[in-house]
This record gives structure tokens, C-alpha cells and sequence, in this order.
């Protein structure tokens, strides 16, 4: 009995997708926190805030070492996994490949620069500028590999003939319709996500060591980042909406369970679907599908019943976009409470159960940009390449895949091991306590302008 190679190269390629995103999200998220953090101890002249760069530094650049390997499994399985697609759409894609290449080797030489000059400036500023590039870079990396994923949504920027791509205008395919609304997405929830694992890292200590001044201050720090950017994560969500609207009814309308075109559409929420495909158990909210789609309470919405059942995506896809945008708003409603509580001196936004919340929120947003990722991948199925090729034309058809998965589920295990691991040992036999005490009994070892933080 032969293997099906199409479901062995969706394992193999989710598989890598699923572990990369997190490495990747860290890559884009983290150098922001850690600029932010740096200016705010320069500001205040406060050394707490410049302990907090210096330490998350140490733990980026172990995540970067692993979404290097995770990236360039990528790569190689792009072609040896999807041959037919490179074959395809290879000439049109390279572009942006390069230039993601280009931007993560930019990054990574001031990252090199930025860990080894920490006292090397008599202007604390001159340093902190080196935090520039390192964060134009990491979000570089992620717009230049979206704009690739925007393609696969809305191919642009070629001739087809002979069922190839000919007159191939590389910048016009990478600035495809999809992109604007991708890119802002991709790069707010990074950032959103950035700021909540740093925030539930501090949460964590703060319950498991009581107070603390350094993780008070990366706490709210960070909380401040995760009400910003989860304000425009929501308005990213809203712009993708718009666009699904317009040029992907079909996926919007699956996410949905939204089978018939109809004007003034409700937004379903939750429920389930019978065998004759009624939506059951769901909450139903009159007219705001049609408001989030077009921004008029009585728009026409297209449902999907309009699409051939074989272009249709699966409708699980519904579960997994109510839970992304639950995690969204439950992290904007935690800093919310966080923020009411700091101001209303009746409450203590220290208190254990908001800890808990917070601390939780951090691998909660990692689950949020995984249902993301399965919400956009699972969505424009069956297509690989939206109206040009399907998934089952693209696979390989070699029966090395299957081995080829558990190869890349061994490393995945490996790497996931020995970055906790080393992370672990870096940060437990160095907690932030002790590193401080030093750098008070050491004032003139202080990685900012000596003598300003030690007065």
C-alpha cells in the first residue's frame, strides 16, 4: 500500500511551520523590548531598565541560534518538499527570499556589535542607537517572508503562458494586495507577543520570589507594551478582516460558517455544525459581520455556498479564528485590569491572581500566533498558490517524505531541549537580584555612563 505523500509534506511542512513561529516571533518581538528597555534606563537613569536589556539580550540571541536552523529547514524544504510550486513560482519568490536572507545577516551583525560595546561608549545614546538597525532588521526579516505568504494568497506581478510565469515583476509580486494587511498583522502580534512572554516571565518571579524592584519595573514596563500593541493587533484584525471581505470571501465566510450571501450578516461566535451544516450552540451578533467586513451594518456578505465545494476551505477553520481572536482580547482585557488596578490604590496590581493571568498570558500568546498561522495556512486551502496551483500538484511524490518528517521531529526535539536547557542555566544561576547586587557594589561596571547610575 503506498504512502499519501500530499498529507506526509503538509505534516512535514506544518510541522516546521509550527516550530519555527515561535523562534521567529521571538526574533521580531524581543529586540523592540529590549531598545525599549534600554532608552528607559538612559531616560530615568534608572540601571534596573538597563539590567532588563542587558539580560533579555543574553536569552535573544540562544532563540536567535535556533530560528537560524528552523529558518534553513525552511528553505530546504521548499524544495524538496513542494518541488512543483519552486518550479512554478520559484523565479518570483527569490527576491524577497534574498532580501529575507539580506535583513537577518544585517541584523545579526549589529546584534554582535550591540552585545559586545556595552561599555565601550562614553554616550549611552551612541549604544542604544545600535538597537536600531537590530530591530529594523528582525522586522525586515518578517515583512520580506509575509510578503511571500501575501503571493500565495494574491499571486501578482506576472504573465502566465505556457503555464509559466513569464514577464515577472519581482517588487510588484511582493507588494501583492495581501501584503499591507499581512505585514501589519504579522508585526503587531509579534510584538504583542514579544511583550507578553517578557511580562509573564516577570509575573513568574514575582510569584515564585515575591517583590521585587527589577521585575516591578519589567512588569509594568511591558504591560504598557502589551495594551499598545494589543490595541493595534485588534486593528490589524479588523483591516484583515476588510481584505478577506474583498479578495477572499470564500475564507472569510468559512471562518464564519457563513454559507449564504446575505445582507446585514451576523458574527457567529463558537456553536458547532450539524450533517446538514446548521451552525448550533453559537452566539449569534446581528449585522457585525457585515460591519467588520465592510464597515456598513447592512452590506452584502458572500456566503459560502457561492464557491465550488472543491475550492471551499475546511470549516474547522471557524474554531481556530475564534480562538486567535479570543487570545487577542484576553490579553488586551488582562493589561486593561492590570492598568485599572495600578491606578485604583485599592487594588494591588500585584496581587496573585492578576500574577497568575499575566504569567499565563505568555504561552497563552504563543497559542494565539500558532491558531493564527493554522487560521491563514488551513484557509486558503486546497490551494497552494490561490487560483494556480493546488496543494496535491505541488507535493512531491517521493516516499522519503515520511522519513524526512521524523528526521525534522528528532531536531525539533533536540533544539526545543537544549534551548531550555541553556536558558535555564543562564538565568537561574544569574537571577536579576544577584546581578544587581553586583553592579551596586560594583558601580563603575554599570553597562551605561559611568557614574550616572550610581548616584
Amino acid at each position: 500500500m503506498g504512502i499519501d505523500t500530499v498529507l506526509w509534506s503538509r505534516l512535514v511542512t506544518g510541522l516546521t511551520l509550527g516550530f519555527h513561529v515561535i523562534f521567529a516571533t521571538i526574533g521580531v518581538g524581543v529586540p523592540l523590548m529590549i531598545a525599549i528597555a534600554e532608552l528607559m534606563g538612559i531616560r530615568k537613569k534608572d540601571p534596573h531598565y538597563t539590567l532588563m536589556a542587558k539580560r533579555w539580550a543574553r536569552g535573544f540571541v540562544i532563540s536567535v541560534a535556533v530560528g537560524v536552523v528552523t529558518g534553513t529547514a525552511i528553505s530546504l524544504q521548499l524544495a524538496l518538499v513542494w518541488p512543483n510550486f519552486m518550479k512554478l513560482a520559484g523565479n518570483v519568490i527569490a527576491l524577497p527570499l534574498f532580501m529575507e536572507v539580506f535583513a537577518f545577516f544585517f541584523e545579526a551583525i549589529f546584534l554582535g556589535i550591540y552585545l559586545y560595546t556595552w561599555d565601550r561608549f562614553k554616550k549611552p545614546y551612541i549604544h542604544w542607537l545600535l538597537t536600531i538597525p537590530i530591530v529594523a532588521g528582525a522586522g525586515m526579516s518578517a515583512v520580506f517572508i509575509t510578503t511571500v505568504n501575501g503571493f500565495m494568497n494574491q499571486p501578482e506581478g506576472f504573465a502566465m503562458s505556457g503555464g509559466q510565469f513569464t514577464a515577472v515583476n519581482p517588487v510588484q509580486a511582493m507588494l501583492n494586495t495581501a501584503t499591507f494587511s499581512k505585514v501589519f498583522h504579522v508585526l503587531s502580534s509579534a510584538y504583542l507577543t514579544g511583550a507578553a512572554l517578557l511580562a509573564g516571565i516577570a509575573a513568574f518571579a514575582l510569584l515564585k520570589k515575591g517583590a521585587s524592584e527589577y521585575h516591578k519595573k519589567a512588569l509594568k514596563l511591558m504591560m504598557a507594551v502589551v495594551m499598545v500593541f494589543g490595541l493595534l493587533n485588534a486593528l490589524a484584525g479588523d483591516v484583515s478582516a476588510k481584505f478577506l471581505a474583498e479578495h477572499q470571501p470564500e475564507k472569510l465566510a468559512a471562518a464564519e460558517w457563513h454559507f449564504e450571501t446575505e445582507s446585514g450578516a451576523d458574527l457567529i461566535l463558537l456553536g458547532w455544525l450539524n450533517a446538514e451544516h446548521e451552525v448550533l450552540g453559537a452566539l449569534h451578533i446581528p449585522k457585525l459581520l457585515s460591519f467588520l467586513a465592510f464597515g456598513d451594518f447592512n452590506a452584502e456578505v458572500t456566503g459560502l455556498n457561492e464557491f465550488p465545494l472543491d475550492e471551499q476551505p475546511p470549516l474547522l477553520v471557524h474554531y481556530l479564528f475564534d480562538l486567535m481572536a479570543g487570545v487577542g482580547f484576553t490579553l488586551l482585557g488582562i493589561s486593561f485590569l492590570y492598568f485599572l488596578f495600578v491606578f485604583w490604590k485599592k487594588r494591588n496590581e500585584h496581587n496573585k491572581w492578576l500574577l497568575r493571568a499575566i504569567a499565563l498570558g505568555a504561552p497563552l500568546a504563543f497559542v494565539g500566533v500558532e491558531l493564527g498561522w493554522f487560521y491563514a495556512e488551513l484557509g486558503r486551502q486546497p490551494w497552494i498558490l490561490r487560483g494556480y496551483m493546488r496543494v496535491e500538484e505541488a507535493a512531491t511524490t517521493s516516499p522519503s517524505v515520511r522519513i524526512l518528517f521524523f528526521v525534522f521531529l528528532l531536531l525539533y526535539i533536540l533544539l526545543g531541549t537544549v534551548c531550555v536547557l541553556v536558558l535555564r542555566r543562564m538565568f537561574k544561576n544569574n537571577p536579576a537580584e544577584t546581578e544587581m547586587e553586583k553592579w551596586n557594589q560594583h558601580p563603575g561596571d554599570k553597562t551605561t555612563v559611568k557614574g550616572e547610575h550610581a548616584k
